[in-house]
């Protein structure tokens, strides 16, 4: 299968210091990858690079002929200034701005679409809520639906079930599958590894740099877990772009 994403030896860092190491690798067009790692591992650096906020420092990240209009980047809720004067129904509606544009008119196709997007994500009545009075669950629930509008080929959610409820993660995970029946390519960066064992077939373990990735039964072992936490403590924060050569050993 064609890759949607290929990563051609990435580092990807801030003010010339490395986030993310010499990153080799493709992700298949409708893949739904998993992405791991400890705190600080650079998970959601990689993803700021594959939804072009981020530069790489050297290296090249080919998305198969998409641009920016075919990415839907889901950021952490914590990212989100809750303080910001909109309403959830205008929040979730710049998800159409690949078809109406930023400054475009919202007609009543698109304010349908807008209320389909939220009747989806369990949001009926929230419409006219600011965003700064939702819970952490309605907040996500919040997001998910302006990504459904974006009708994106390639979808890239940073933490999209962190502290939210089972039932919230239930339903969010079954528009992730959704996606991932549809064809499209997804990438969620995860912290539960029961959940990744069961609902994602493919994961990505990073530690600043590439432990494993491949099936995920054969990435999620005591071994390369224990690898990435040491790799980890041992890098260096304020080291400058770096070779291959500079990066912290691989344990024997």
């Amino acid at each position: 299968m064609a890759a949607q994403i290929a990563f051609r030896d990435v580092t990807l860092g801030y003010d010339r210091h490395p986030a993310v190491h010499h990153l080799d690798g493709e992700v298949a067009q409708g893949a739904l990858l998993a992405v791991v790692g400890p705190n600080g591992a650079g998970k959601s650096t990689l993803f700021r690079g594959i939804a072009g906020i981020l530069k790489p420092l050297s290296g090249t990240i080919d998305l198969g002929g998409l641009d920016i209009r075919d990415i839907a980047y889901l950021p952490q809720s914590v990212d989100i200034d809750r303080t910001f004067p909109i309403s959830v129904f205008d929040l979730v509606g710049t998800g159409l701005w690949r078809t109406t544009g930023f400054f475009g008119g919202i007609g009543k196709p698109a304010r349908d679409k807008i209320a389909q997007a939220l009747a989806a994500v369990g949001l009926n009545g929230f419409e006219n809520r600011s965003i700064g009075t939702l819970s952490g669950g309605q907040m996500q629930r919040m997001l998910f639906a302006r990504a459904l509008l974006q009708d994106a080929r390639l979808i890239v959610l940073d933490e999209p079930f962190n502290a939210i409820d089972a039932k919230t993660s239930a339903d969010l995970l079954a528009l992730v599958r959704r996606w991932h029946e549809e064809g499209r390519t997804v990438l969620a960066a995860l912290h539960d590894f029961d959940l990744v064992r069961t609902h994602f077939p493919e994961t990505l373990l990073l530690a600043r740099g590439p432990v494993a990735w491949g099936p995920t039964a054969q990435v999620l072992t005591a071994e390369n877990l224990t690898e990435a936490r040491r790799m980890c403590e041992a890098f260096d924060d304020t080291a400058a772009a770096c070779a291959v050569d500079a990066m912290p050993p691989r344990a024997a």
